[in-house]
């Protein structure tokens, strides 16, 4: 087995200062617990650690500039890491672990590290507890309050931020336990979260006021098994990925109209199988989808297809109208968009890369780059800005 210094050598030899890609840069969370084994997901004898990879989006094509050890899980939506809107500071949410018990399972985790992004290389400086199997994790576009999912307990974790430093400030019970809350995401004005939840196919509306953090007993239903979520710049509109039952069926993504009052889902259109991650583009103009397309599947299964899709819609008020489309990876999970939006980025379980594809306003384009990470790329995110 090579050493984890060895792993890390190629990344640690091209660091650079993390402020030479200031406002720019993506960070990937790789999972090195699990691997895909002909449809089946398998735990890892004595696995490497997990990592978290900094990717610099100003070089062409885009390059990992830093790679550190932090505990990372693919279970849960491809959001279980979120970045401050200063790019300090990145929080990440490892949802499972290796069973202390029983080191052929997984078990639920419920820690969340806190890693400062501007010290070179980048280092862990605290691991706080959330609750059960934390999630999708997001920040306000102030950079004062982070929240966590936790699909273990039915609930989300709030914590404060204050320069470096993340303090927990207390838990709101969504639903019960089996509702197995995935993300949530704030909207830009700070005041709103919505949260989905895939146990019970609802999407739970909080007020935030502060550090005060409710339930407002307000739920949406926009499909089956409602997973990722985001919300646009200018807070018009959320999108939702409803998963389904991963039974080769095609499934959905709902739009949320967050102006009506109340709000309500407006729009579903069938995407394909799974899926998983969902971004708008910095402007809101655009929205990516990720789907498996039955990438995960068994070699011999009817819904088995040898490649994932990234597919790309243009945002119309409250309509969405499809753009282009792009082979992706096998078991795909994050995306995460340039600023200039001409860089769109996929993170793949399979091969352990994050994927580059180049849109030019008219098609989507894979040149063939691939940015190879330490593990399975589990989640992908970059800064929501003001």
């Amino acid at each position: 087995m090579r050493s984890l210094t060895r792993l890390l050598l190629p990344a640690l030899l091209t660091l650079i200062p993390t402020s030479a890609a200031l406002g720019q840069i993506a960070v990937s969370v790789n999972d090195n617990k699990v691997m895909l084994v002909n449809g089946a997901v398998q735990v890892v004898q004595n696995p490497v650690p997990d990592t978290m990879t900094v990717i610099d989006l100003k070089a062409s094509p885009p390059r990992a500039i830093s790679e550190i050890p932090v505990p990372a899980s693919v279970v849960g939506p491809p959001f279980s890491v979120a970045i401050t809107p200063d790019e300090g500071l990145a929080l990440v949410t490892s949802n499972q672990k290796i069973d202390p018990a029983d080191r052929t399972k997984m078990a639920n985790d419920n820690r969340m590290a806190v890693v400062d992004l501007t010290s070179n290389p980048p280092r862990v400086l605290a691991t706080l507890e959330t609750g059960a199997a934390p999630a999708g994790v997001s920040i306000n576009r102030q950079g004062t309050l982070a929240l966590v999912a936790n699909r273990g307990d039915g609930s989300v974790s709030a914590f404060t931020i204050q320069g470096k430093t993340v303090t927990p400030v207390g838990k709101v019970q969504v639903g019960p336990n089996n509702s197995a809350p995935a993300h949530v995401a704030i909207t830009p004005d700070g005041k709103t979260a919505l949260v989905t939840r895939d146990g019970d196919s609802f999407v739970s509306v909080l007020s935030i006021d502060g550090t005060k953090v409710e339930y407002t007993k307000r739920d949406l239903t926009a499909g089956i098994r409602p997973y990722g979520i985001d919300i646009s710049k200018d807070g018009s509109v959320a999108a939702v990925a409803n998963i389904g039952r991963s039974s080769g069926d095609t499934d959905t993504v709902s739009l949320i109209d967050l102006k009506a009052n109340p709000m309500r889902v407006v729009e579903t259109i069938p995407v394909g199988q799974s899926p998983e991650g969902i971004k708008f583009s910095p402007d809101g103009k655009l929205l990516a989808v990720q789907v498996h397309n039955g990438s995960n599947k068994a070699k011999d299964s009817p819904f088995f297809n040898d490649a994932g899709k990234l597919l790309l819609y243009r945002v119309d008020g409250t309509r969405l109208i499809g753009l282009a489309a792009a082979w992706v990876g096998h078991w795909g999970q994050g995306i995460a968009f340039s600023p200039d939006i001409k860089t769109i980025l996929v993170g793949n379980m399979v091969e352990r890369d994050v994927q580059v594809l180049r849109w030019d306003d008219v098609s989507l384009k894979d040149l063939g780059e691939r940015i190879k990470v330490n593990g399975g790329s589990a989640a992908l995110r970059t800064a929501d800005k003001p």
